[in-house]
């Protein structure tokens, strides 16, 4: 229920209750059909870049056995589905991943929120964050095989650096967002920091937050099968690379749908997540208003 249909405590049988209910049918109904719409516009754009696909080598514009058909790979993609191997890459890949996330908020939370308190620190730290935020996640690979070997550590080392760098910066904007007056006005109360930071901060700081989770959660995966591509980690990149070192390009490019399909769901999920943790938010409850 959204701001705009909440109507007032009515007791039963009152008239307005009977004229408050269309209204939220209404509202559930509309909902309904553009979730609809949106579901039929997406399996739509999906048919026509399959159908693009199939006929791209079928009519010989590209050579299939570089750019194999459609129905080639989803239907190799279906016997993978089968193989106990592939099912343990996928493992690996999302247990590198998880970790990697993992620890990357826990670090860019306490410290954006540290930091983004104490201007002194914010100060201190700008040039070297300035410094730091900009450099390639990838250019760090030599150094972390060099740090941990052909090793799980040496992929985290990729995927924490990449990942906490999306969650550091929306945090630190998140904090800044602190309005001075209701800041001022806590401190007027004689709120202890830890209650300022429960009732203030992190009401504040939550948006930013949770958008700088759902970034992380991307580029994670993304690092993670570039670390296992790079590194040679067991996972979907390797498995990506041994395809290709066999001339096997119709697993191949199996193998880089399923990492697509990887990134739809995670972003499915942490989305979903996000709306639910912001139901009071004025950005989400515009959304169900619309």
């Amino acid at each position: 229920m959204t701001s705009v249909d909440a109507p007032g405590v009515v007791a039963p049988g009152d008239p307005r209750e009977r004229r408050a209910a269309p209204r939220r049918t209404g509202g559930h109904r509309g909902g309904q059909r553009r979730a609809a719409r949106k579901a039929l516009l997406g399996a739509a754009g999906i048919a026509g870049f399959l159908l693009t696909w199939q006929l791209i080598p079928t009519l010989g514009l590209i050579n299939p056995a570089f750019f194999p058909p459609a129905s080639e790979v989803l239907g190799r993609l279906a016997l993978d589905t089968l193989d106990l191997e592939f099912w343990r890459n996928i493992g690996r890949t999302l247990t590198a991943w998880a970790i990697g996330l993992v620890i990357a908020v826990v670090l860019a939370t306490v410290l954006g929120t540290v930091i983004g308190l104490v201007p002194f620190l914010r100060r201190a730290t700008h040039t070297t964050v300035e410094f730091l935020r900009p450099i390639p996640s990838v250019a760090l690979i030599p150094l972390a095989i060099l740090m941990f070997g052909i090793q799980l550590q040496a992929a985290l080392v990729i995927i924490v650096f990449a990942s906490f760098w999306q969650v550091f910066v929306q945090v630190l904007y998140g904090v800044a967002d602190i309005d001075t007056v209701a800041r001022d006005t806590a401190r007027s109360f004689g709120l202890t920091p830890a209650s300022r930071l429960w009732n203030l901060v992190l009401p504040t700081a939550l948006p930013y937050l949770m958008t700088g989770v759902r970034l992380a959660a991307a580029v994670a995966l993304i690092l993670a099968v570039t670390a296992e591509m790079t590194i040679g980690n067991p996972g979907l990149g390797r498995a990506i690379i041994f395809a290709q070192s066999a001339g096997d390009y119709v697993q191949l490019y199996a193998l880089v749908i399923v990492t697509g399909i990887l990134g739809i769901l995670i972003n499915g999920v942490f989305s979903l997540i996000e709306r639910r943790a912001l139901r009071w938010h004025q950005s989400v409850r515009g959304e169900d208003v619309l």
